[in-house]
C-alpha cells in the first residue's frame, strides 16, 4: 500500500515549466506545492544512470533539506536513431536547461548526418520518472512514457524544453502547439493522459492522493 500525500510538498526542481505543470496537476488535490528553487535549496549532482535514479536523488535531497515530502520529476527525450540520446542528458544538451533550440538543432543535425531524414527514421519517446520521498526515507516511484516522431522545422511556442519538435503518435500537432490542458490534462473519463508527465502523475494520483 502506497503512502498518501497531503499538505505542503516540495517539488525538487528549479525549472519553472515543471513547477507550473505540477501545480496544475496537484492543485485539485489540495496540495500546497513549493519548489526547491523557491526555497533556495541547492541542486544535487545527478549521478544516476537512469531517470528513476536521478529522480530519487533529487527527491531525497529536497525531503531531507526541507523536512517535507518531496516530489521529483526526471524526464527527457530519447531518440531511437541516436541510440537513446540525449536521454538522461537531455538538460545538458541544452546547456543546463536553457538553450533547447540549440539542443533540438543538434538532434536534427545528428539525425541528418546518420541519414535519418524520413519520419519513420525519427521515432522518439519522452520518459518521466516521478519519485516521491518522505523525510523518513520512504519512497515511491511512477514512470510514464509517450511515443512520437521528431519534426523539423520545429513547431509551436507553447510548453517548454523539446516540446516544439515532438509530434506524439496519433496527433497532428506537436507538444509545442498544444495548450497545457491538451498536453497534460487528465481525461475526465479516467482514460490515459497524453504527456509522459501526466501519465506518470496518473499513477501517482491513484496511489498517493
Amino acid at each position: 500500500m502506497a503512502r498518501k500525500l497531503s499538505g505542503k510538498v516540495v517539488l525538487a526542481t528549479h525549472n519553472a515549466g515543471k513547477l507550473r505543470e505540477m501545480r496544475e496537476l496537484l492543485g485539485p488535490h489540495g496540495i500546497d506545492l513549493v519548489s526547491a528553487g523557491e526555497l533556495g535549496l541547492p541542486e544535487p549532482d545527478e549521478t544516476g544512470s537512469t531517470f528513476a535514479e536521478n529522480a530519487h536523488i533529487k527527491a531525497r535531497a529536497a525531503a531531507r533539506a526541507a523536512q517535507l515530502p518531496a516530489i521529483s520529476d526526471d524526464s527527457g527525450l530519447c531518440v531511437d536513431a541516436l541510440d537513446g540520446a540525449p536521454g538522461i542528458y537531455s538538460a545538458r544538451w541544452a546547456n543546463g536547461s536553457k538553450d533547447f533550440t540549440g539542443a533540438m538543432t543538434r538532434i536534427h543535425e545528428e539525425l541528418t548526418a546518420r541519414g535519418a531524414t524520413e519520419p519513420e527514421q525519427r521515432k522518439a519517446y519522452f520518459i518521466s520518472a516521478l519519485s516521491v520521498v518522505w523525510p523518513d526515507g520512504h519512497q515511491e516511484l511512477f514512470e510514464g512514457r509517450v511515443d512520437g516522431t521528431l519534426v523539423w522545422p520545429i513547431r509551436g511556442t507553447a510548453g517548454f524544453g523539446y516540446d516544439p519538435c515532438f509530434l506524439p503518435d496519433g496527433y497532428e500537432r506537436t507538444f509545442g502547439e498544444m495548450t497545457s490542458e491538451e498536453k497534460h490534462g487528465l481525461p475526465k473519463d479516467g482514460s490515459q493522459a497524453l504527456s509522459h508527465r501526466a501519465r506518470a502523475f496518473q499513477m501517482l494520483e491513484k496511489a498517493c492522493l
